[in-house]
């Protein structure tokens, strides 16, 4: 299957039926953003620390797997200039319709989370990644190439989920019972059925693959990011949030020299 043909369609899909992830942010968020007065999530609940981004003003920013006209505006709003790359066409247009509506400068580019290649070294200066390479296969190269368009000193702030969340059956977490059925690293390919896919989470959905913490901080570690900052979150209306933060946030730092990096 060519997943990310797959899931393109299906965040297209997602825009259209209005997901909380694809509205855009209201003209009233883009000026708070432009008075200084602004927030931004990569989980679903707890803001970014301000203390984790650097001075906004002029800074080259790359939103990465972060369409949906949300985090790429206000950062335009607060000074960034800001580019939006993306899988899903649709979720690329709601960053635009935003920039149209506001004057923000924002450009939009459509391609694959593990490949950068447009973009040349060292040519950022913050790479915003919200949780979203949990619709990818391998999550390494996603880390290596955000260390190579991050510029000695630049940071990346990571969303991602704890593995955790991918272990239970979904028709036991329907009756509201957490029963271990697969294993870490997980893939929807070689998860559910398909019609169990279809019946639990909707016709075409998205498919997900979860992570080992291994890939997701070790991997940021190994291509030479030094990771700075750490904390968990929640999606409240989740069965497993009752028993454990299930998402997690990073601040990696591309050091000043990185004669090491891999």
């Amino acid at each position: 299957m060519d997943v990310r043909e797959h899931n393109r369609k299906a965040w297209n899909r997602r825009v259209a039926a209005g997901n909380e992830w694809t509205v855009p942010v209201s003209t009233e968020e883009i000026e708070r953003a432009r008075r200084g007065e602004w927030r931004l999530l990569l989980t679903p609940a707890r803001p970014i620390p301000v203390d984790w981004f650097p001075a906004l003003e002029g800074a080259d920013v790359l939103c990465l797997a972060s369409g949906g006209g949300q985090q790429g505006p206000i950062l335009a709003a607060a000074g960034a200039t800001v580019t939006v790359f993306d899988n899903s066409p649709r979720q690329l247009e709601q960053d635009r319709a935003v920039a149209v509506r506001e004057g923000l400068a924002i450009e939009t580019v459509e391609g694959d989370m593990r490949d950068l290649g447009r973009f040349d070294d060292e040519v950022f200066d913050l790479i915003i990644h919200p949780v979203s390479n949990c619709f990818v296969p391998d999550v390494r190269p996603v880390w290596r190439e955000a260390f190579r368009v991050l510029r000695p000193g630049g940071a990346l702030l990571a969303g991602f989920c704890n593995p955790v969340a991918y272990l239970f059956d979904p028709a036991s977490e329907e009756e509201g019972v957490l029963r271990v059925r697969f294993s870490i690293p997980y893939s929807d390919l070689d998860g559910p059925s398909e019609e169990e896919r279809c019946r639990y989470y909707g016709l075409n959905a998205a498919l997900e693959f979860g992570h080992t913490l291994d890939d997701q901080i070790g991997g940021q570690i190994g291509v030479g990011f030094a990771i700075v900052g750490f904390y968990e979150d929640r999606s409240p209306d989740e069965l497993l949030a009752r028993h454990i933060a299930h998402f997690v946030a990073t601040r990696a730092i591309k050091p000043m020299s990185t004669g090491g990096a891999k």
